[in-house]
């Protein structure tokens, strides 16, 4: 089931003459988690949205697949791109996957960046359940302390500027700015199976060495269905490995854009 798309709200990141490719961030994110990654990719035209449920997008429900895919297929259109190349982190990967394989003729390429979908249900069930009250801290130095551990090797430029953009008071207390009910959706979304990208897109996988979102299997089944479409290239970085080896990725993304 999917409801109207309500607008998402785009940041749009890099040359308006670029070559445009619509980002998906993924679960507690937002649009302005690709603004180093965008800085890095000097051609390329970013439409960077935040997810329905996340930041300044509309929080309402359904927040499964098919309502995501909805939404960025309405971006698309209000872009007027019949056709883009769609990069996804994390679970914006899972999405950037089913709309590939909803609207086919949409999608000129997929970028993946470590995509979290097929994932265990019992570890999906634990995490959901630990997402419920969401993230809050008293003060800004509990929340940078956290987001520090959380990203364990990331310039500490970045943390600041996640906490200046995603964080907002909540009470007494301060907030992440998304929605804890649509987060643990999520989780949920990422148990269903993995399924590969549909046969003739062409399709690179960045996998994160230090994570273990990608598994084994799904690539196999990518390669069989996608053959000397498909490139992977694993990064030696965490789960957030745009931001811990931005220079990395970016020349993986470039590259491919650009073949």
């Amino acid at each position: 089931m999917t409801a109207q798309p309500a607008p998402l709200h785009v940041v749009e990141l890099g040359p308006a003459d670029g070559r445009p490719v619509l980002a998906l961030h993924g679960v507690t994110g937002h649009a302005h988690r690709w603004d180093v990654l965008s800085a890095a990719l000097p051609g390329v035209r970013l439409l960077a949205v935040d997810l329905r449920g996340h930041g300044r997008s509309p929080w309402v429900p359904p927040w499964n697949l098919e309502q995501h895919v909805a939404d960025a297929l309405a971006v698309l259109d209000r872009f007027a791109l019949p056709r883009a190349a769609v990069m996804g982190h994390s679970f914006g990967g899972a999405i950037a996957v089913h709309l590939a394989r909803a609207a086919p003729e949409r999608v000129e390429r997929l970028v993946l960046l470590d995509p979290a979908f097929g994932l265990d249900p019992q570890d999906m069930l634990e995490t959901a359940e630990e997402s419920r009250a969401g993230q809050s801290y008293p003060d800004l130095a509990a929340a940078r302390a956290d987001r520090a551990l959380r990203w364990e090797g990331i310039d500490a430029a970045l943390v600041e500027a996640e906490l200046t953009e995603h964080l907002v008071p909540d009470g007494e207390r301060l907030r992440y700015r998304y929605s804890p009910a649509s987060v643990i959706t999520a989780w949920s979304e990422m148990a269903r199976p993995a399924v590969p990208p549909p046969p003739g897109t062409r399709t690179l996988v960045l996998p994160a060495a230090k994570a273990d979102f990608v598994r084994p299997a799904w690539l196999d089944a990518c390669r069989a269905e996608l053959g000397e479409l498909l490139t992977v290239a694993e990064v030696d970085a965490g789960h957030m490995l745009y931001l811990e080896r931005t220079a990395e990725t970016a020349a993986h993304v470039a590259a491919f854009l650009g073949g």
